[in-house]
C-alpha cells in the first residue's frame, strides 16, 4: 500500500510532463505549418519549462514517504498543470486575440518608438505609428497628443531651418551675388514648399537686383554729368553686366562721351608722368590704356614702351 502511495505521484508527474511536452511540440508543429512565430515561441517555451522542471519534480516525488509529504508537491504540480494549460490556451489563440491580451505592453512599445522618431525628427515615421496607435489599438486620445506634439515640433524645426536659409539668401543679395542668390531661392523653395516664408523668394532677389541696377544708372548719370570720368567709367563697366542691348541703347551716346574723355584723360596722365619721369605713375596709366583701350593708336605706342617703363619702375621701387 505504501509503495502504491509513493508511486502514485511519480506517475502523475510523468503524465503531466508528458502532456506538457506534447503540447509544446504541438505548438511548434502548428507554428511551422502556419508560419507563426508566436506559436513557435510558445512551443519552445513549453518544452523549456518541461525540461527544466521535470527532474526536480521527479526527485521530489520519488523522495515522498507519505501521503502527508505529498500534499505540497501535489499543490505545486497542480499549479504547474494550470500554467501549462494556460500556455496551451494562449497557443491556441489567434494573433489578434493575443494582441488584445498584450495591448498594454504593445502600447508601451509603440509609444516608445514614437518618442524615438520625434527625437530624431523623423516626423513622417512618427505619424505612421500615431495612426497605428489610434486606429489599430484604439488609443485615440494618446494619438492626438502625439500628433499635436509632432506638428508643433515639425513647425518649430522647419521654421528655424527656413530662417537660416533666408538669412543665407539675404547675405548673397548683400554681396551682389545675384546668380547664386537666384539658385539659393530655388533650392529653399523646393526644400520647404509648405512654408509661407519661402513664397516669393525669387521675386525678392529679382526686386533687389532691379533696385541695385536703378541705383547704378542714377550714379552713372550723376558722375557723367559732373565729369567725374573715372567714377563714371567704373560705374559704366558694372552697369554693362545689367543692361540688355535694348536697355543700353539710350546710354550709348553718353557712354561714348565718357569713354572718349576717359581715354583722353589717361593719355594726358601718361604723357605727364613720362615727362616728369614718374615711372610708376606712367606704368600704371600705360597698363590701364592697354587694358581698357587695347585697339587705339595710343595703346600701340605704349606697347612699344611698356617693357622699358617696367624696368625703370622696378628700379625705383
Amino acid at each position: 500500500m505504501g509503495n502504491n502511495a509513493r508511486s502514485g505521484p511519480v506517475w502523475w508527474v510523468v503524465a503531466a510532463y508528458v502532456g506538457a511536452g506534447v503540447i509544446g511540440a504541438g505548438l511548434i508543429v502548428q507554428g511551422v505549418a502556419t508560419g507563426s512565430d508566436t506559436l513557435l515561441g510558445a512551443g519552445a517555451l513549453g518544452l523549456i519549462v518541461v525540461a527544466a522542471t521535470a527532474p526536480i519534480a521527479a526527485l521530489r516525488s520519488g523522495s515522498s514517504s507519505s501521503v502527508e509529504d505529498d500534499t505540497p508537491l501535489r499543490a505545486e504540480l497542480g499549479e504547474l498543470g494550470r500554467q501549462i494549460e494556460r500556455l496551451g490556451e494562449m497557443g491556441a489563440l489567434s494573433d489578434d486575440a493575443r494582441r488584445v491580451l498584450n495591448r498594454r505592453r504593445e502600447r508601451e512599445l509603440l509609444c516608445g518608438a514614437i518618442e524615438e522618431d520625434i527625437a530624431v525628427e523623423d516626423w513622417d515615421a512618427a505619424m505612421v505609428l500615431v495612426k497605428e496607435l489610434a486606429e489599430r489599438f484604439g488609443y485615440r486620445a494618446d494619438a492626438e497628443e502625439f500628433r499635436e506634439r509632432i506638428e508643433t515640433a515639425r513647425f518649430q524645426t522647419v521654421d528655424l531651418r527656413v530662417a537660416d536659409a533666408v538669412g543665407r539668401l539675404d547675405r548673397l543679395i548683400t554681396q551682389l551675388r545675384w546668380d547664386e542668390a537666384l539658385a539659393e531661392a530655388g533650392r529653399v523653395t523646393r526644400l520647404f514648399p509648405d512654408s509661407p516664408r519661402v513664397e516669393g523668394l525669387r521675386h525678392r532677389v529679382e526686386h533687389a537686383r532691379a533696385r541695385y541696377k536703378a541705383d547704378l544708372e542714377r550714379r552713372f548719370l550723376h558722375a557723367a554729368q559732373n565729369e567725374q570720368i573715372d567714377d563714371a567709367m567704373e560705374l559704366l563697366k558694372e552697369l554693362d553686366g545689367f543692361l540688355t542691348e535694348a536697355e543700353a541703347a539710350p546710354y550709348q551716346e553718353l557712354a561714348r562721351g565718357v569713354i572718349g574723355k576717359a581715354r583722353e584723360n589717361l593719355g594726358v596722365r601718361f604723357k605727364l608722368a613720362v615727362q616728369d619721369k614718374d615711372w610708376p605713375r606712367a606704368l600704371d596709366a600705360g597698363e590701364r590704356v592697354l587694358a581698357e583701350f587695347p585697339n587705339t593708336r595710343m595703346a600701340a605706342e605704349i606697347r612699344d614702351m611698356i617693357d622699358g617703363l617696367r624696368t625703370r619702375a622696378a628700379a625705383i621701387s
